[in-house]
Parts: C-alpha cells; sequence; structure tokens
C-alpha cells in the first residue's frame, strides 16, 4: 500500500510537487527541527517544514544555489556569484501572519559578490565562512574588499585559475577546524577531472595534504560525525562510513538516487538524492544502471542503514545540492526581498537597545519572552515556558496571545483551575475565538465539569464548524459523560485531527450501508487495551457482511485466532486489495452500530484463553495477579500508573499468592520488594497476550491499573479491580464503581490526582475481607 501523502506547491513558473511517507512529519516534529535545501537546477532553497501532520514546503528563488552553512542563528547561501548572509531576527518571527506560527525569521543582513567561482560546500568556522571555491580549486574564506581569500589547495593543484581542475566539491570540519576534503580527481589540468569521473574520486586530510582513498566514485559531502567520518559515494548512490586505518569505504546504505547533500540528527541522516541528468558527465557510473532515480530527501538511520522516511520531489525539482537540520526550529521563514519587511525590521546593538525609547523597550522584551515561552512550549518544557508568559504579561499585561499561550501551558501543566481562570480573561476580549473555547473546555473537561466542558466545545463548533479537534474533544466528552450515541458520532472527526494515521486503501470505508455481499477489512487502532475492548463487535458486523479479515497487532494474533467470525488475522503491512472489497476502524463499530449505554454488547466472556500450553498455577492460596504501571508511551501514563512500593499495603495481606504480569522496563521494580513478600514474576512467559489469558484465567482476581490487562481479564469474564487515576478514560465515566463494558470489573477511583493511597487503603480493605471470608465475590 502507498504510505505517501500528497503536498502539491504552486510557484509563479511551474508545478513543484512532492510526496512523503507520513511518519516524515513525525520525524521533524519529534526532533523539533526543520531542514533547508538547496537546488541550483529548480533556483530554488526549500524549507521542509512539519505543518499539522504534512510537510509544508516552503519555495524561495535564487539563482544557482548551492551551499548552505546553517546555524539557529545565522544561514549563509552559496549562489551564482553571491554569498548570502542571513541572520534569525526573532522579534520579525513573532510579526509574521499568522502569529505564533513562525519560531524563526531569517533576513539577509549581508550580500557579497564573489564572481563565478561555482560555490560548493560551506562551513562556518566560529564566526568566519569557510567555503569550497571550485573553479579555483581551493578552499577559501570572505575578505573585504576582495572576492574571496585562498586558504588552502590540494598539494597537486599547481596554482590558481578558473578552469576547475580538480573539482573539489565537499569538505568537513573536525574540532572546528577544516579538516577533510572530496574532489572528483586527483588531476591538475582543465577539467582533468572528467576523464575518470566514475571511479577517480578521492578523499584528502588538509591537515596533512595527504590523499586517503582513491579510485572513489564521484565522492561528496564529507562529514564528522559522532566521532566518525561519513561521506556520500555519489556515483553508487550510498552513504558510507570511512575507515580511516585502513582507508577504506563501508557501505551503510545503498539508496536510488544519486546522494549528494546530508546532515545529521541524533542517528538520523538526512540525505539528498538526485535524479542525474542523461548527459555525459554522469555516464559510466553505477548510480545510471538504476531504473529508476529519484530526487528527495531520504531519512536514513545510520546503525541500521534501513531508510525509515522519505520526501520525493515529482515535479520542478530534479537535482539537490545541500541538504542541513536547523536545529530547535520547526518551522522556519526565510526572506530573500521583502522591501516592507526588510524596511521595518531592525537589529541594534545592546548599546544602542539600551537607549531606545522605554515603551518600545517593554514592549521588546515582552515580545522576547513570548517567544521564549512558545520555544519553551514546543520542547515540553512547562514550568519553564508558564514563566516565559508571565514575565512578558508583566511587561504587556494587556497581550492576548501571551494570555492565551499561558492557558494553553497552565492545562497541560494540569494546573486546570489557572487554566480557567486566564482563558476566562481571553474569551472575555475575543469571545468567538474558537481555539480559546476549545482549549478552556479541555480544562473543564480534565477538571471533571463535564457540562461546562461541553458547552465550550459546542461553542467551539459553532463558531467554526469544521474544527476537527473540537469535534473530537468534544466526542471523548461525551463518551465519559454516557452520551455514547452522540459522543461515537463525534470522535469520527479524529481522523481529520491529524493525531491519528488514517488508514490509506483504495476501497471505500464501510459506514453502515448493506454489505451482505462483501468482505469486510477491520483494522484496529491505538493500543492493545482498545482493541481488546472493541473485539466484541466483530461477530455484530460478521452478520452482515461475507467474511471478515481482522489487522491487528502481532501481539493479539494468538489471542484472537479463536474468534469464529474472523475468516483471516493479518498484522500491519502489505495489503492485497484483491483480497477485501470495503474495510472499517474498529473503533468506528460502536457508532455503525449506535451504541447506547443500553446496548453496550457484553456477552462475558467474548475471548477465552488459545494457548494449549499454559502456564500452570497449582498454588492452593487465593491467586492474585498484579499489573501496576502501563507503557511510558501512553499519553497518560504519568498519571494512570504507579510504583509497585504503591501497592505494598495490598501484597502484605496474608494467604494470598500474588503473581506479577507486569512487562516491560518496569517490571525491574520487583527488587525493590521486601524479601519477606513473596511474588512470582511470571513476565518472562508472557509473549503475548493469549500467554496472559493462559495465566488470567486460572487467577482468582486481577488487580491492576487502568492496562490492556484490565480489559483483557474483563474480556476473560474473570474478577478484575481496575484502579483508576482522577481523570481516567472516557470509558469508566465518572463516580460510578462498577461498568456496563466488563460486568465482573469493580473501579477503584482516586479522590485526587496522583494520589494512590487511599485507593490502595480500599483494594486492601476489600481483599482482606474476601480473605476472612467477610465478602464474596464470583464471576457473574
Amino acid at each position: 500500500m502507498n504510505n505517501e501523502t500528497d503536498t502539491p506547491v504552486n510557484t509563479d513558473n511551474y508545478l513543484l510537487r512532492s510526496v512523503h511517507t507520513n511518519n516524515f512529519p513525525k520525524i521533524l516534529d519529534q526532533l523539533g527541527i526543520s531542514l533547508v535545501v538547496s537546488t541550483y537546477q529548480a533556483g530554488k532553497l526549500i524549507v521542509l517544514r512539519a505543518d499539522n501532520g504534512v510537510i509544508n514546503t516552503h519555495f524561495r528563488a535564487f539563482k544557482k544555489p548551492m551551499g548552505l552553512a546553517v546555524t539557529n542563528e545565522k544561514i549563509a547561501l552559496g549562489t551564482a556569484y553571491k554569498i548570502w548572509d542571513f541572520r534569525n531576527v526573532p522579534a520579525v518571527a513573532e510579526k509574521i501572519e499568522p502569529q505564533g506560527k513562525y519560531d524563526a525569521c531569517y533576513l539577509p543582513r549581508n550580500i557579497h559578490i564573489t564572481g563565478d567561482i561555482d560555490i560548493h560546500e560551506m562551513a562556518w568556522v566560529k564566526d568566519e565562512l569557510w567555503f569550497i571555491n571550485t573553479r579555483f580549486s581551493c578552499l577559501c574564506t570572505l575578505g573585504h574588499p576582495n572576492s574571496f581569500v585562498p586558504r588552502w589547495r590540494p598539494p597537486f593543484v599547481t596554482g590558481y585559475d578558473l578552469t576547475d581542475r580538480c573539482h573539489l566539491n565537499g569538505f568537513c570540519l573536525k574540532n572546528d577546524l577544516p579538516k577533510y576534503v572530496t574532489a572528483l580527481g586527483e588531476t591538475d589540468t582543465a577539467a582533468g577531472w572528467r576523464k575518470n569521473k566514475a571511479n577517480g574520486g578521492i578523499l584528502i586530510d588538509i591537515e596533512t595534504n595527504e590523499v586517503l582513498i582513491r579510485n572513489l566514485s564521484m565522492p561528496h559531502s564529507p562529514r564528522w560525525y559522532q566521532e566518525q567520518l561519513w561521506l556520500l559515494e555519489s556515483g553508487n548512490g550510498s552513504l558510507a562510513k570511512v575507515d580511516l586505518n585502513q582507508r577504506k569505504l563501508r557501505t551503510i546504505a545503498k539508496l536510488p538516487g544519486f546522494t549528494r547533500g546530508i546532515d545529521f540528527w541524533g542517528n538520523l541522516a538526512f540525505i539528498g538524492l538526485s535524479q542525474v541528468r542523461e548527459t555525459a558527465v554522469f555516464t559510466g557510473m553505477p548510480i545510471t544502471e538504476l531504473q529508476e532515480r529519484i530526487c528527495g530527501v531520504w531519512v536514513v538511520n545510520i546503525l541500521t542503514g534501513e531508510t525509515i522516511a522519505f520526501l520525493r520531489f515529482e515535479a520542478g525539482v530534479q537535482e539537490i545540492f545541500s541538504v542541513a537540520v536547523l536545529p530547535n526550529i520547526r518551522f522556519p521563514e526565510i526572506i530573500e526581498w521583502d522591501e516592507n519587511l526588510l524596511a521595518n525590521s531592525y537589529v541594534l546593538p545592546d548599546e544602542a537597545l539600551a537607549e531606545t525609547i522605554k515603551t518600545t523597550v517593554e514592549i521588546a522584551m515582552a515580545e522576547t519572552h513570548l517567544l521564549k515561552g512558545n520555544k519553551l512550549y514546543q520542547k515540553g518544557e512547562l514550568v519553564e515556558a508558564i514563566a516565559a508568559y508571565q514575565e512578558c504579561l508583566k511587561l504587556q499585561p494587556d497581550l492576548t496571545i501571551a494570555k492565551y499561550n499561558l492557558g494553553v501551558a497552565l492545562g497541560d501543566n494540569q494546573q486546570y483551575e489557572a487554566a480557567i481562570n486566564v482563558l476566562e480573561q481571553v474569551i472575555n476580549t475575543e469571545p468567538d475565538n474558537a481555539d480559546v473555547q476549545n482549549s478552556i473546555a479541555y480544562a473543564y473537561s480534565q477538571k471533571g465539569e463535564l457540562h461546562k466542558a461541553i458547552k465550550h466545545y459546542e461553542k467551539a463548533i459553532y463558531l467554526n464548524g469544521n474544527f476537527a479537534k473540537a469535534h473530537f474533544n468534544l466526542g471523548i466528552t461525551l463518551l465519559k459523560n454516557g452520551d455514547l450515541k452522540r459522543g461515537f458520532a463525534e470522535c469520527e472527526w479524529r481522523w481529520q485531527t491529524g493525531q491519528f494515521t488514517p488508514f490509506q486503501c483504495p476501497h471505500p470505508r464501510w459506514k453502515g450501508e448493506d454489505i451482505s455481499n462483501k468482505i469486510l477489512l477491520i483494522h484496529t487502532e491505538q493500543g492493545a487495551g482498545d482493541a481488546i475492548q472493541f473485539i466484541r463487535y466483530v461477530p455484530l458486523a460478521a452478520k452482515l457482511c461475507q467474511g471478515i479479515i481482522l489487522v491487528c497487532l502481532p501481539e493479539l494474533i494468538p489471542l484472537f485466532k479463536n474468534i469464529p467470525e474472523i475468516d483471516k488475522l493479518m498484522p500491519p503491512g502489505e495489503l492485497k486489495l484483491s483480497e477485501f472489497d470495503i474495510y472499517v476502524p474498529l473503533m468506528s463499530l460502536p457508532y455503525i452500530f449506535g451504541t447506547t449505554l443500553e446496548t453496550i454488547p457484553a456477552n462475558i466472556p467474548y475471548l477465552q484463553s488459545t494457548n494449549s500450553n499454559p502456564i500452570n498455577l497449582t498454588n492452593t492460596q487465593y491467586k492474585v495477579g498484579i499489573v501496576w504501571s502501563g507503557s511510558s508511551t501512553h499519553k497518560n501514563d504519568g498519571n494512570r500508573s504507579c510504583k509497585i512500593t504503591d501497592f505494598l499495603p495490598i501484597l502484605q495481606v496474608p494467604g494470598v499468592k500474588f503473581y506479577s504480569l507486569q512487562k516491560g522496563e518496569n517490571r525491574q521494580e520487583l527488587t525493590q520488594v521486601p524479601s519477606n513478600i513473596q511474588i512470582e514474576d511470571l513476565s518472562y512467559q508472557l509473549n503475548n497476550y493469549a500467554d496472559t489469558a493462559a495465566v488470567i484465567e486460572q487467577l482468582d482476581l486481577v488487580i491492576t491499573v487502568d492496562t490492556s490487562v484490565a480489559h483483557l481479564a474483563g474480556a476473560l469474564g474473570k474478577n478484575v479491580w481496575n484502579l483508576l487515576c482522577f481523570n481516567p478514560d472516557w470509558r469508566w465515566l465518572q463516580e460510578v464503581e462498577d461498568t456496563l463494558w466488563y460486568p465482573t470489573m469493580k473501579l477503584f477511583r482516586q479522590s485526587q490526582s496522583r494520589k494512590w493511597q487511599e485507593v490502595i487503603e480500599k483494594v486492601q480493605e476489600h481483599l482482606w475481607k474476601i480473605i476472612t471470608g467477610n465478602m464474596i465475590i464470583s464471576n457473574k
């Protein structure tokens, strides 16, 4: 299946169009970066920015842009006969519409005329710009009033002229000094490198003037990273490590294009690919043997060589020269020439700034604090972001955007009452702002004031009928309030929020129409707990269609394989379109079937253990399985999970045999349990949910926080006590101690956020009563 998102971009001259894998923008978002790409063939500088789940490809026109040198504060760009010096002016970024979206704005500060010297790779050595002068076959710096100042040339080049004697093209720094260069030939005649371009490339040590490796196929882009030397052997379309001891390359990845331009972030390499023109320059190279040669940016895991994402240009761009990461900048703007903006933007030295009119200084400082708060918020540093917004508001008390951002940050930091107080002030100023209505609704929902939350979500939707996030948030709140039918309907907006990845398929999606002669593919979504809870709808769907194919997590397949209504089980991956006619997300089935509290399918058990060789629990004591922590990747895990030490009062109840069903890294907490408390750790024997089900069926009780194990025990019809945080998931409603989803489940709720003591004491008391015979529980 095609996992790409089409993102056409119109320019004045022609259509520039790209497609990318769905995870490309997610990677940029998670890393907090953006990319800058130069293409001399298209005459563009391209900024790749994540924007609501897609890549925003932002183009600026230059004549023959090639070399790039990038930091947070500045960008140098080499073009046909100029070097542009751009500087980041954060105060300007805040003024660009829509305000608050841009976190950097690079404005031109200087333009240096070099003449036509075919500028290739560039790098900042502290504050000095170094660059490859390909026509003069040397490494240069700038020097006024000179066009350039030669600083080094290969030892085999006898002098300076304009004939491109060896096609010097790439260089890199080591320990902040120029160290390695690449060239396409070890030649000293005009364009002499062209005679053996397929394998005449070399790598040179600038410090020793020694040629380290020969016979390379058009090498480019050497980089010293993670204490290793990397380069692109462009003629082979590869990324390679350089073994400096043995003086040879080790290929890490082969890519479907002419590799040129690379930057790193973490364990990822962002690599430029060019299509390679059908010209004499490229004849004889291995890369020309590929049937399809692609232009784009490939993301490669440098530990494994695996391609994990890509963006491919499909029109307008055929060749890329440089790729550079903008660290900690998510959505930058680059202004090549905007007379109005440049005429009204000022960068002053600190001494002059100190003597400007006070009110101007206060406004500028307020904007600085606002910008700082925005950056801190994007990095997840909420306490620091809140402090920055508060400093901003001390200087500009009526700055609405600062108040709004402060309210959002307070809400994300679980300071809901404070968030509501601030957002109410914003609503008084901007009552018709849908975003503010959505944000205050969220704060009310997290406080448990659902009716107020619903009112504000509905106002947000009234103001903006296509506000997908507000629709989805309203749906979750309605579900929590017990209005399942309307709630599930509103939750269908989830696919338009950018938080969920749609199942990409040319077949139609089932919405409740007649499918009696069709094969229905059902795919799970979100976590294993959701899949276990909603798999109960599969038999209902099976009655309406010709057959069922279920796509689910591999670890669920052994558990689901004995559901008779499922004709075929598959893990996520490539699917044959011929095998099914229509599809539906599993969690859309309650909406299709019009589920209400009164019509929840609760024929328990609806799952059974399928493990033919279960773990045998022979102990005759009262057997209790425990889970104290969920997956750390769950967005609410900090609230829903606790520590094994919180469970100690429960574990001290005599006459009970405890078994740990805890999986993941938190099972190591068992070492914190005192030696006089015996817990048998079964985690190493639980390879999938079928194994866990086989154990649960032999237990008398499961005590767990809100994890997939709670759903599994409930689906098996076993007694399960579910320990809930103060603001639990929607499916557990409010205040009630039982649930219509699982008749054998009892709910124990926190009365204060992240305070487990009261919950644990209640569980301990109930367990004592069972052991002493004062309470009887049985499977219903």
